[in-house]
């Protein structure tokens, strides 16, 4: 669990660094109809809170079906082109913290705990958790390319 802690703050912290880019940053993407730096930070956002309501609810109601959610149809109709990044930085700072919490209290304990996705089948809360910190990291990857700037 050490290490998803030390994970969860990592990516945190540079995804939050990556908020205050200038607009010329924000409108750079990592390959030709790829999402641009601005729409990654937005879909990051959205993710965590996707994620954080996974945990919550497998920790309130384990072994139920939660489905996938439609990146493409979240960046349309919640107009990331338009959306404040303001607003996306200060949720995804939120519930990161929240998520780095309930980490902390239910990783070890009740990470055993089980749900079905709707598309990739039985799940478990420690994977679930373990899927904040990666899916992060893969998008850090791609603003980093973006950006010029790879490891």
């Amino acid at each position: 669990m050490a290490q998803l802690l030390r994970d969860l703050e990592a990516t945190r912290d540079e995804t939050l660094g990556f908020y205050a880019l200038g607009e010329s940053d924000l409108t750079r993407s990592y390959g030709p109809g790829k999402w641009s730096v601005r729409y990654l930070l937005h879909h990051l956002a959205d993710a965590e809170t996707v994620l954080y309501e996974r945990i919550r609810r497998v920790l309130a109601e384990p072994q139920q079906t939660l489905k996938v959610f439609d990146q493409e149809a979240w960046a349309e109709n919640l107009d990331y082109a338009g959306m404040p990044l303001e607003i996306s930085r200060d949720v995804f700072a939120a519930v990161r913290s929240a998520i780095i919490h309930l980490a902390r209290l239910r990783y070890e304990t009740h990470g055993h705990l089980t749900f079905v996705h709707s598309v990739t089948g039985l799940r478990t809360l420690r994977e679930e958790f373990d899927k904040v910190a990666q899916h992060n990291a893969h998008h850090l990857g791609h603003i980093r390319s973006a950006l010029g700037r790879e490891l």
